[in-house]
């Protein structure tokens, strides 16, 4: 089998990358099992609400998301120096809402009937082998054998496309592990998303639709096995003293996951034929959702940028094709992986003045409405990497 461009990977990343490229008229091939089910959820910031709307996607997962109109802080740690508690309303900014809250099984389900309805040519198992030759990439799977121009790896974490491009990652781990799950509650959420600031990391809540939310809580590694381990009235009890009530009784719901935290860059994003894109490229702790975002910007930049070498009549896979990716992924990947590091940081050391900083910087933040403003949007459509799909175009 031959093709122009394979992506390697069924989640959300790779779903919106096949989707994306389709769109280029270049002849596709999507390479991946069909996803297991995942209870995790993830909220998705406006732009890339744009981005699937784009697409043609964004309809089907309306009836399962909730918006996120505000968002609260609040320092529940317990050191001398404490932030005050602030509130950021997207209405200031003239958005409906943030983002959207979404179970990811909803969202690859909605992903995967559009690629049915598109009739891309799928081989529904794993890559066993990738090469990458100076004129094309080989894919040894199951089913026999592919040939492309191009190959995107958005394969995880434990890519086989990274190894085959042999690009290495840096690391620093973390001594967290963030424990997730849904919940039922008895009031209502308002679509108020609450951060609360422990000495241990994050504790989230994130509306879901009706009276439901998600949770990330961010322990040490001992702490977070042992609240996984409670009974569910115990856990539930627990994650309502935590929440101090905040939206009354908790149900928590089946499905837990514990994932221990750490930052991760690849060293280049792009070599021999091979794009990296989402956790194949970078991991970041579930802090300020930044991870599918920034895999969402990955897949619509490398389908912006084969879309102008097509026009150009260029080869997709040419070294100076995927050096434009490197150089548009680069910064929006460091600084949101550097800004999620000195957060999370802040919160773990006991430096005295790093508390200071945090408290005063979120101070400004919420007195300077100016200041204020300027933040919000650029969490929400960071000005320095807005692909034409964020801004709701076409590739």
């Amino acid at each position: 089998m031959t093709a122009d461009i394979a992506v390697l990977g069924g989640g959300p990343v790779g779903l919106v990358a096949a989707i994306a490229l389709a769109a280029t008229g270049a002849r596709m091939l999507l390479v991946a099992p069909q996803a297991e089910a995942d209870h995790r959820t993830t909220a998705l910031l406006a732009s890339s609400v744009t981005a699937l709307e784009t697409l043609g996607v964004w309809q089907a997962c309306v009836p399962h998301a909730a918006p996120l109109r505000k968002l609260r802080i609040v320092d529940d740690t317990q050191r001398l120096l404490r932030a005050p508690e602030a509130l950021f309303d997207a209405a200031e900014i003239d958005l409906e809402a943030f983002g959207y809250n979404i179970e990811n099984r909803h969202l690859v389900a909605a992903l995967e009937a559009h690629v049915r309805t598109l009739g891309l040519p799928r081989i529904a198992a794993p890559a066993l082998v990738v090469t990458g030759h100076a004129d094309g990439v080989t894919i040894k799977h199951a089913e026999g054998e592919a040939r492309v121009q191009l190959a995107i790896g958005a394969d995880g974490a434990r890519s086989l496309c990274r190894a085959a491009a042999g690009i290495a990652m840096h690391r620093r781990a973390y001594p967290q592990t963030a424990l997730t799950l849904n919940f039922g509650h008895g009031r209502p959420h308002h679509d108020t998303a609450t951060e609360f600031h422990t000495e241990s990391g994050p504790f989230t809540l994130v509306p879901l639709p009706g009276q439901r939310s998600s949770l990330v809580c961010v322990l040490e590694p001992k702490r977070a096995a042992d609240f996984a381990a409670l009974d569910d009235d115990s856990l539930s009890a627990e994650i309502e003293r935590r929440a101090h009530s905040l939206i009354g009784k908790i149900t928590v719901e089946p499905g837990r996951g514990l994932f221990p935290l750490a930052v991760e860059t690849a060293n280049v994003f792009a070599r021999r034929r091979i794009a990296l894109v989402g956790e194949a490229a970078h991991v970041v702790p579930p802090i300020g959702a930044q991870g599918l975002n920034l895999g969402l910007r990955d897949a619509a930049t490398i389908a912006e940028i084969v879309a102008d070498a097509r026009r150009d009549f260029l080869d997709p896979g040419a070294s100076d094709v995927l050096a434009r990716y490197e150089m548009q992924r680069r910064m929006d990947v460091t600084s949101r992986s550097i800004a999620v590091d000195l957060l999370n940081r802040s919160l773990l050391t006991d430096f005295v003045p790093a508390h200071a900083i945090r408290g005063l910087s979120l101070y400004l933040v919420d007195q300077i409405g100016p200041l204020r403003r300027a933040v919000m949007r650029e969490g929400v459509r960071p000005a320095a990497s807005q692909p034409r799909l964020m801004r709701g175009e076409m590739v």
